[in-house]
């Protein structure tokens, strides 16, 4: 949904509306317009563009190595040959400070996005971002949270970043004990947020990669002992469903933003 205008009755009386975001991957100009009418935003991850798959002249990879490659390792990656992706990865490397130039890319692009969040904005990272950087361009009033929780509008809201260990090796993934880790350090919450989803068939499907992403069987797990309201998260782009209940909690992919650029509106 997309957000409305202020409301203009009395702050203790009207509802607390809060609009999420995941996936934002570049869309620097939406993420702008993201929290109108919301009290809050909240960003889920995957703030970094490193490689468009519907646009392969989009990212850090076309912008290093043309579109031509990034056509190749596109191609490579979505019929699984991950080793001859690697190895041609290698090959375009050779030479060069790898680095020294991704980080260089990635500042640019965290400079435009963190600048462009509004106030107050709550974040925790995906698996593709670098999250040594986010202290450089958290401004206040962006609150970055992973494994810890906080209260918006009188409810709970727990996060917990970035993926699971896979062949794409994307930066922030973890092992599955470190993951369950900050999930069990929460507790019960209102709102469990992520960017991964949990260990579902359905939520973890991607229609359009035809390939099931990685999902954490500690969420489906703390789902179903803590129940809370809300379970939201992203990382799957085209997932099978979109929304599903487990027990009394509405699970909830909160869109593609950088295809949409629409939050989702979570309204109380």
């Amino acid at each position: 949904m997309r957000g409305s205008e202020p409301d203009s009755r009395d702050p203790a009386t009207r509802p607390t509306r809060i609009h999420v975001v995941s996936d934002v991957h570049g869309n620097t100009e939406a993420l702008a317009r993201a929290g109108d009418g919301a009290d809050a935003l909240i960003c889920l991850g995957d703030l970094v563009l490193f490689l468009d798959y519907a646009d392969h002249s989009r990212g850090i990879f076309p912008d290093l190595f043309g579109k031509e490659n990034a056509d190749r390792i596109v191609a490579l990656r979505t019929a699984r040959r991950y080793d001859e992706a690697r190895a041609f990865g290698r090959e375009l490397w050779a030479g060069r400070d790898r680095n020294t130039e991704i980080l260089g890319a990635v500042r640019k692009q965290y400079a435009e996005l963190f600048a462009a969040f509004p106030t107050p904005t709550y974040a925790t990272y995906g698996n593709v971002d670098v999250p040594t950087l986010w202290p450089e361009y958290a401004r206040p009033g962006t609150t970055v949270l992973d494994g810890e929780r906080v209260e918006i509008g009188g409810r709970v809201f727990g996060f917990v970043g970035g993926g699971l260990k896979t062949p794409m090796n994307t930066p922030y993934e973890i092992s599955d004990e470190e993951y369950a880790a900050k999930v069990e350090a929460l507790g019960p919450v209102d709102v469990l947020c992520s960017h991964i989803p949990p260990e579902v068939p359905e939520l973890t499907y991607d229609t359009v990669a035809r390939r099931f992403e990685r999902g954490s069987t500690a969420l489906l797990e703390a789902i179903r002992a803590t129940r809370p309201r809300y379970a939201l998260f992203g990382h799957v782009h085209q997932p099978l469903v979109r929304r599903m209940r487990i027990g009394t909690t509405e699970c909830v992919n909160v869109g593609h933003f950088a295809s949409t650029g629409t939050p989702w509106a979570l309204t109380w």
